[in-house]
């Protein structure tokens, strides 16, 4: 392949390796190791069940000895860059851009429902625990691991045992979608219907205000209630009571690896005192509405001057 018409992206970060994209613009280039060739043999077996995929043209070993694949593109920009170019000084985001985010996961939802794969004893516990990083989040905040979590989780997964398991990515958001698919799918595996899609708005507000768009709570009602159709028409069940589930497990992913090696760093320190303050929020809420609202989050900025007065550890 001449490597004069491909012109570098970014560094993959991830995992090693880069993205380059043709000169052409219609074509994407990822180099790295065994896991790039894993979610590339993933990538095939998906885009034959008609998930909205990059489809992979060609794979091989560069002259030194990585792992390259070809991909078609969906586009060169995904809904996330989308969203931070529309701003245009506010913070709100654009209705185009959350009502484009529900049409593709309503096709990831359809494609997901229409190929479900049969559990064993354990799947949905060891789906918990990777999606959770649990092992991690209690390693670094031990005053979590305790009965009160583990019996909100148990709850979760009681509620969730009867939810299809279906081959997920594990990472869903809009930095990973575009408007005619779903790309980056390296940490894939199985999930109960829906944990990819139904958080994809809501996982906005644990970036506590960095992302520099919120979705109001409209756009949140219908991003969801176009799944709820989804679902129905491939399932005949809505899938949204299974958002507060879901948004437990986020909080915890969202807490893993915060915890700074250096304790003088005030910046990290403050991130993960967030994160923190959040998986308590959402637990409060799960125990005593079975959901969770991620509108009732503060800000980082306001959780900061909180955090400064005393107001929460």
């Amino acid at each position: 392949m001449n490597e004069t018409t491909w012109r570098l992206v970014k560094k993959r970060t991830a995992a090693d390796g880069a993205v380059y994209v043709s000169a052409d613009g219609r074509r994407y280039r990822r180099t790295g190791g065994p896991e790039l060739q894993a979610e590339a043999t993933f990538q095939r077996r998906i885009a034959d069940l008609d998930y909205p995929v990059p489809h992979v043209l060609e794979e091989g070993v560069t002259d030194d000895g990585h792992y390259y694949v070809v991909e078609e593109s969906l586009g060169d920009q995904t809904l996330h860059e989308r969203a931070v170019a529309a701003l245009d000084g506010g913070r709100a985001l654009a209705d185009d851009i959350t009502d484009t985010a529900a049409q593709v996961a309503a096709r990831l939802l359809r494609a997901q429902a229409a190929h479900r794969v049969e559990p064993t004893p354990g799947t949905l516990r060891q789906w918990l625990e990777g999606a959770g990083f649990t092992q991690n989040v209690f390693q670094e905040n031990p005053d979590l691991d305790n009965p009160r979590t583990h019996a909100a989780l148990d709850h979760a997964l009681d509620r969730l045992a009867t939810v299809p398991l279906v081959r997920g990515h594990l990472d869903y958001g809009l930095p990973n979608v575009l408007p005619t698919g779903v790309i980056d799918w390296q940490h894939h595996g199985l999930v109960p219907l829906g944990y990819d899609v139904l958080p994809a708005l809501e996982i906005i507000a644990f970036k506590g205000g960095t992302k520099g768009y919120t979705a109001s709570p409209g756009q949140r009602h219908r991003y969801l209630a176009a799944l709820d159709d989804a679902s129905r028409t491939t399932t005949g069940q809505p899938i949204s009571q299974n958002l507060g589930a879901y948004l437990l497990v986020k909080a915890l992913f969202f807490l893993a690896l915060m915890r700074p090696a250096d304790p003088s760093r005030t910046d990290k320190n403050l991130k993960w005192q967030y994160r923190r303050h959040l998986v308590t929020k959402g637990l409060e809420q799960y125990e005593r509405t079975g959901t969770v609202d991620t509108a009732l989050f503060p800000g980082l900025e306001e959780f900061a001057a909180g955090h400064s007065a005393g107001d929460h550890p």
